[in-house]
């Protein structure tokens, strides 16, 4: 007879449930994962909760009970391979077949190492006769089979999102096959997961000089680099590739995409025309294109291409986002009408529904339908949070501890390169940033470029070394801090075009105030500032191509914006005078006052070319592209109004009180 769930409040660890199963104790198990669920299990560990949970009542012959769990579950985090394995199991013990291969194929995307579901899967492509499918799966399951187990395992931890698990997995591993390719593949992977991009690249450089003819590990460097914003070594990677294989199609994209980087536009446009001249069904090759063209201004090539992307991959999200994300395309009510029923549709990719919450957001926001738009940036934020590890006190502790370390003594030392042409534009997305950049980069002697990822990268690297960042800027002597410097200058001069001054645009080097100051003290910094409300509605109505993870949720882009105000006011305290901050609504009711101010920080004189940044034509890749090739207007200023009803959690986290109508 199975023993009763204690009535106290006594934890029940996870092992013991665990066990229990195992020892087919499955009425019991099923009362300890309710007694823990309902004693407020940390997050994360309700997750693990409620999949033992529906694990029990499955073996436990109730899979209708199992799938309502599996339910909770998916709500919680949508992206949870081993909850569709378990769904497939459940329904096909149901005898729903059909539905089951659906929920197994489910898994394989989210968790692309579990055996099992393949193996589920290859069953019902051969029973189907679906060939190229069943090819693909044979594939996988064949390459999953060949890992060694604690390399396999380490995936599954990765795919579930047990990050440091599979790191400690993997590197033990590494311990005892030193340079093993699979291994190194996959902790240079989980570094990129965990952010810790110095490492990875190392990894994935020593793979290519190890194994160079694996295309795998050169895939993952190229991209890798790509990410970085390391286009000029992109280009040669994919130059170097495209040596030996002129055809290579993974080495063709990455190249276009890396020359996009660099500005080279016309090549990387005659690259992807090219490929899709061979074969026009490659809906990411015209989603691609499409950037391309909507950075370089041409915004009707863009949106062609984007619904080009939708006309050969119906249920590609991606591509409804990038057509509402050009700002000023308005969606027909046949196609809104299709947009929600791919949104509803339960087989849509979690990626693909993403993308079409924030895309109806926008199209119900241009009807001026508020309560709708405002429910599908709700639901799109959400769904995003939810497949991120993201703890917004994490951040506040991070920003916190440059305040305590970066004191007045960092600087009293005159170190680091004397340059004094880089001009660091920094502050929040959606802040205005980008609006200074094509100002000032319409003067004759200020080159514009991109958000480059080059500070970010010192400092990812610093973190690695002794002491760990920020703390070891105490350490670094004055030829470390101008050999950093000169790294710097270096990295980036493949984006200057001859200019006295070049922008670098990355909103987050913010964070990096006191190693910029440290290694380039003579840089300029520009804060771009935004009414809070405005900045940070603003930043959750966008869904980011990558990181800005506190955007998705309205009380941690709250205490974001709160925490990068405390931030900005110690760099002033401990750097008095060296920063500009620039209000953006000032820039909106004084343009000329403000650019002459903004001129006048730099060093460089007056030109009226400036007042007609509009004019300027240059790639943009921001989200803010198509805004700032128009003149000064006043429109966005007070978006957030409308939705007043509905941001109750920012005014609280702001302490600001809902403007009265």
């Amino acid at each position: 007879m199975a023993e009763q769930a204690p009535a106290s409040t006594k934890k029940i660890p996870l092992a013991t449930i665990q066990q229990a199963i195992g020892q087919s104790q499955f009425a019991q198990a099923i009362d300890m994962c309710n007694h823990q669920l309902a004693q407020n299990p940390a997050p994360g560990e309700h997750i693990q909760l409620w999949y033992m949970l529906a694990v029990a009542q499955r073996l436990n012959k109730q899979p209708e009970h199992a799938l309502e769990t599996l339910h909770q579950l998916l709500e919680l985090q949508p992206d949870h391979g081993r909850a569709f394995q378990e769904k497939g199991y459940c329904l096909r013990s149901m005898g729903q077949t059909r539905e089951a291969a659906a929920a197994f194929y489910q898994a394989t995307r989210f968790n692309p190492a579990l055996i099992s579901a393949w193996q589920q899967l290859l069953s019902q492509y051969q029973a189907s006769g679906n060939r190229d499918a069943l090819q693909l799966a044979t594939q996988h399951l064949k390459h999953l089979q060949g890992l060694p187990r604690p390399v396999l395992g380490a995936y599954d931890l990765m795919y579930e999102g047990q990050l440091y698990k599979a790191e400690q997995v993997c590197r033990q591993f590494l311990q005892q096959h030193k340079h093993h390719f699979e291994a190194m593949l996959l902790l240079a992977e989980l570094g990129i997961r965990m952010k810790v991009y110095h490492d990875a690249e190392f990894l994935l450089e020593s793979c290519t000089t190890l194994y160079p003819q694996d295309e795998r590990g050169q895939i993952a460097y190229q991209s890798l680099l790509l990410k970085l914003g390391k286009y000029p070594q992109a280009v040669s990677l994919a130059r170097q590739r495209l040596q030996g294989n002129p055809d290579n199609l993974s080495a063709l994209t990455a190249l276009a995409e890396g020359l996009s980087g660099t500005g080279e536009l016309t090549e990387a446009v005659a690259i992807y025309q090219q490929l899709l001249d061979i074969n026009p069904d490659k809906p990411g090759l015209w989603l691609a294109l499409g950037h391309l063209h909507k950075s370089s201004g041409a915004l009707e090539a863009a949106i062609s291409a984007y619904m080009k992307a939708a006309e050969y991959q119906p249920d590609l999200g991606d591509a409804y986002w990038s057509l509402a994300n050009t700002k000023t395309y308005r969606f027909t009510d046949p196609l809104l009408e299709k947009m929600q029923q791919l949104e509803a549709e339960p087989n849509t990719g979690l990626t693909d529904r993403i993308h079409l919450c924030f895309a109806l957001g926008k199209a119900y926001e241009d009807k001026t339908e508020y309560q709708q738009s405002f429910a599908f940036y709700q639901r799109g934020n959400r769904l995003q949070k939810s497949t991120l590890d993201f703890d917004i006190r994490r951040t506040e502790k991070a920003l916190h501890t440059q305040q305590q370390v970066c004191d007045r003594t960092l600087f009293e030392m005159d170190y680091g390169h004397p340059a004094t042409d880089p001009i660091f534009i920094v502050g929040l997305p959606r802040a205005g940033s980008t609006l200074l950049e094509q100002i000032l980069s319409s003067h004759s002697q200020i080159d514009g470029t991109m958000e480059l990822h080059d500070i970010l990268g010192i400092a990812s690297e610093l973190a690695g070394q002794k002491d760990g960042y920020p703390h070891n800027l105490h350490r670094l002597s004055d030829t470390q801090c101008r050999a950093l410097g000169q790294r710097y200058l270096d990295q980036t001069r493949a984006y200057r075009q001859g200019g006295r001054f070049f922008i670098d645009k990355m909103p987050n080097n913010f964070v990096h105030i006191g190693l910029i100051k440290k290694i380039l003290p003579n840089a300029r910094i520009i804060d771009a500032r935004r009414d809070p409300l405005a900045c940070c509605f603003s930043g959750y109505k966008q869904l980011f191509g990558d990181g800005q993870e506190f955007s998705y949720d309205l009380q941690d882009i709250g205490r974001y914006y709160k925490a990068y105000e405390q931030l900005m006011n110690h760099w002033h305290q401990v750097l008095p005078g060296q920063i500009l901050t620039v209000q953006h609504e000032s820039v909106l009711d004084d343009l000329e006052g403000q650019v002459r101010r903004l001129l006048t920080f730099i060093g460089v004189e007056f030109e009226a070319q400036c007042l007609e940044f509009y004019n300027t034509r240059r790639a943009i890749k921001t989200p803010s592209s198509e805004q700032v090739r128009q003149p000064i207007y006043q429109s966005g200023r007070h978006q957030y109004k409308a939705y007043t009803a509905y941001l109750t959690p920012l005014f609280e986290v702001l302490g600001q009180a809902p403007p009265q109508h």
